[in-house]
């Protein structure tokens, strides 16, 4: 049996409503959809353009298309979690395009190639002061430098990169390429000002003669629990744990660790003991597998390299040379609650990775500053706190914090910031409607099986801190942009201009697409049924 979107519908001419010719009772248009991709990125690429870019051969177009929304695609390219790819059309027809390991593809061909911003020609005279050079941070300074204003970086650190520099581990995110893309921040004019913690903001504002202020700290402070022990030396939170091995420092675990927590910083924290030389590395979380935070990958990563999950335990007590865990269990309310029960756990160190906090403690003397815990409150649409001029995001506000938020955050708010600055409201830009598979004729496109990164086994990740994924080659990351459907958007493949049976469609040469002449168009909607993406749509007639 054939299925009516395996084939164009020919058209039906004998609606004539009794009159010699057919009458239109409804014309196409072309239109723009809001591909998924688009939609899922945190960080608000035009996804499908610079894919579209890549398949034309213009990859540095397509770095320079990437980069007008996020500065930092090598470092997204590995550290992204890539919600895009939740969101692809393309997982449902066969697997979705892997559209980050072609992000990484183009940020490294960056840097190989030495591509550098394009310089800032306009200068608006007004000073912005940014407070934390994480990926927040960092991406508002660049869209701020880029709209034209003088940007300054405070930073407690001796180098940028927050937490992607001293959280995340180098064999997720080499430092050569955290600091090439950095750099490109710097060859635009933003001053760095490291190990410069600040301590009285509004002082530092009227000094240094800014106009608005970006507060963008992150989450360093880990949050404690008391566990009773004869040697305290034996506990380390998991943050200043990475900092310290990100920093140079190899400090001395033991043979057997566990790490207390489920998110990705235990996860982290349980790889990087296994590189330092634990035989024996636990991840002991008081939930069930499908209640933890960390992210699959995360966790597939983690146990490919021998790290071991000990679910529903939490410890209560630290020995000198193990632990006495409680087993829990899950009530009908989906919570962890203790049994009762206990048993022994071996573990020379345990790494308390329970959660972070936010630095915000500065903001506290500020009058009128709003507070949700460790977070500030700012009006969501505007990123600005209860005091005006002063705005904040990434870590600092109520989000989930991973680098692409943060990323996006800084994004957004250097709009709003510049709007601020020249005492305008910022009005955000009407978004087209998003585009599903249904909506497609997926018949055009076949199936093509993914091709994505090459990882090393789990033997040869742990030998050291070498980066543990490849990037595509060229011919790799070029038949992985192909593989886009182009949801939603005109690509050019010629289907309604050779299926119209009016010659009613008129091509306008290559980039400009086509138009309806509509004094030859019936209404058939042939162009209609045939577009692979769902480029047209079929609308009343005017005045029927």
């Amino acid at each position: 049996m054939t299925h009516p979107k395996d084939m164009t519908v020919q058209p039906d001419l004998s609606a004539s409503e009794g009159r010699v010719a057919p009458v239109r009772a409804r014309r196409p248009i072309y239109l723009d959809m809001l591909p998924p991709c688009n939609a899922g990125c945190p960080a608000g690429e035009n996804i499908q353009e610079w894919l579209r870019l890549i398949k034309a051969g213009q990859a540095e177009a397509a770095w320079r298309q990437l980069v007008a929304d996020n500065p930092f695609p090598a470092v997204h390219g590995r550290v992204c979690y890539h919600p895009c790819e939740t969101a692809c059309n393309r997982k449902d027809l066969d697997a979705a395009v892997s559209i980050h390991s072609v992000e990484r593809y183009l940020g490294d061909l960056a840097i190989e190639k030495g591509w550098q911003f394009p310089p800032v020609r306009r200068r608006s005279g007004r000073r912005v002061m940014v407070v934390g050079a994480g990926p927040s941070g960092l991406s508002a300074a660049y869209h701020l430098a880029r709209l034209g204003h003088e940007v300054e970086i405070f930073d407690a650190g001796d180098l940028p990169g927050g937490m992607m520099r001293y959280g995340i581990p180098e064999y997720r995110l080499p430092r050569d390429v955290l600091d090439a893309e950095i750099d490109r921040l710097r060859q635009m004019g933003i001053v760095f000002r490291q190990n410069h913690p600040i301590k009285d903001l509004l002082a530092m504002q009227e000094q240094g003669r800014f106009d608005a202020v970006f507060v963008a700290v992150g989450a360093h402070i880990s949050k404690r629990v008391d566990i009773p022990s004869n040697d305290a030396s034996r506990v380390v939170d998991a943050v200043s744990f990475l900092r310290d091995v990100a920093s140079g420092e190899r400090p001395i675990i033991g043979r057997r660790v566990a790490v207390y927590g489920g998110g990705n910083t235990a996860m982290d924290a349980a790889r990087v003991a296994r590189r330092l030389g634990a035989e024996e590395s636990v991840v002991v979380y008081r939930r069930s597998q499908a209640q933890m935070p960390a992210h699959a990958e995360e966790l597939e990563g983690a146990q490919t390299e021998g790290v071991k999950m000990n679910w529903l335990r939490t410890i209560k007590e630290m020995h000198d040379e193990d632990l006495t865990v409680e087993i829990m269990e899950i009530d009908d309310d989906g919570k962890a609650r203790g049994t009762g029960r206990y048993e022994k756990l071996e573990a020379d160190t345990v790494i308390l990775a329970l959660g972070q906090r936010a630095d915000t403690d500065f903001l506290r003397a500020i009058p009128g500053m709003s507070f949700n815990d460790d977070v500030v409150d700012v009006d969501p649409h505007s990123l600005m706190t209860a005091v005006p001029g002063i705005f904040a995001g990434g870590d600092a506000v109520p989000s989930d914090r991973t680098v692409t938020i943060g990323t996006g955050h800084g994004k957004k708010a250097a709009k709003r910031i510049d709007a601020y600055l020249n005492s305008e409201e910022w009005v955000p830009p009407l978004k087209h409607p998003m585009v599903s598979l249904d909506q497609m004729n997926v018949w055009y496109f076949g199936d093509h099986a993914r091709r994505q990164h090459q990882e090393a086994d789990g033997e040869e990740r742990i030998g050291g801190f070498a980066e543990i994924v490849a990037g595509l080659t060229d011919e790799e990351a070029n038949f992985e942009a192909r593989r886009c459907l182009s949801c939603g958007n005109c690509f050019e493949c010629d289907g309604c201009f050779g299926a119209c049976p009016e010659d009613a469609v008129i091509k306008l040469g290559k980039g400009n697409r086509y138009r309806f002449d509509y004094e030859l168009c019936t209404g058939c909607a042939t162009c209609y049924e045939q577009c692979p993406v769902h480029a047209i749509e079929m609308i009343p007639e005017v005045g029927r």
